[in-house]
């Protein structure tokens, strides 16, 4: 039987016990530290009813494949966690209307920034984060960090075979708008007001042919400096908001 899944960090752990405290099982805590970040969590902990224990420090460093800074977070098993799957989406987009928003993510395999670009969804409001079953990072303890709560608050809906599942998207009346640094239009020019899903690819490669094609329009973010890309979660943050800017949010 796997292990449960983990969150480890002083803010990582605090955001999550804030946005969703029934995601956390089981707090584990550095013993003989009392400070007053890692005392706020306990107490915290303590109200919600979440049971803590406390560790030795290499027991945490043991279970932790990073800095964990004295707390470490078991989660409830994904099977306890409500997810939202492909055929769901496909039936609460129509009914959210115009305010359809998702971001999908091509090739995203480096957990730092799937786990930022989850972060920059929560804060736009998107309503899921699309990922390909393979050729992505899964939703690690890395990852998990990184988005600082959002992995728990983000539905994450991964589809098995991207391109097929935009063109469905676009049956749903989801305009589909792809990120390419060669797009001759900028971010900034299109109307992006309706129902949305915004493609990102990973830095340098950017998004594969067969989901390029499935895109309604090619746009770029306009680059005055010496650099051609930007990482991936910087690209989506500016893209997300661009669409929160021009919905008026």
């Amino acid at each position: 039987m796997s292990a449960p899944p983990l969150i480890f960090g002083l803010h990582a752990v605090g955001e999550v016990l804030n946005r969703k405290p029934s995601a956390v099982r089981e707090l584990l805590l550095q013993k003989g530290r009392a400070d007053r970040r890692l005392n706020t969590l306990r107490e915290r902990a303590s109200k919600l009813g979440i049971a803590c224990r406390d560790l030795d420090k290499r027991e945490l460093d043991a279970l932790a494949p990073g800095v964990h800074q004295g707390v470490v977070a078991y989660l409830a098993d994904e099977a306890d966690t409500p997810a939202l799957d492909e055929r769901g989406l496909l039936n609460l987009l129509p009914t959210l209307g115009n305010n359809a928003f998702v971001l999908v993510l091509d090739s995203i395999t480096d957990p730092h920034n799937l786990g930022a670009c989850l972060r920059c969804a929560d804060a736009a409001g998107v309503d899921a984060v699309v990922v390909p079953a393979n050729n992505s990072a899964r939703l690690n303890a890395t990852v998990r960090k990184v988005a600082s709560g959002a992995a728990e608050s983000v539905a994450v809906v991964s589809v098995t075979n991207l391109a097929r599942f935009l063109d469905r998207l676009k049956q749903a009346g989801i305009w589909i708008v792809g990120a390419d640094e060669n797009a001759p239009v900028s971010i900034f020019q299109q109307d992006l007001t309706g129902p949305v899903a915004l493609v990102l690819g990973a830095e340098g490669k950017g998004i594969r042919r067969l989901v390029r094609e499935q895109c309604d329009y090619l746009v770029a973010i306009p680059m005055t400096g010496s650099l051609s890309s930007l990482n991936v979660s910087v690209a989506a943050g500016i893209c997300l908001f661009e669409v929160v800017r021009q919905r008026g949010a």
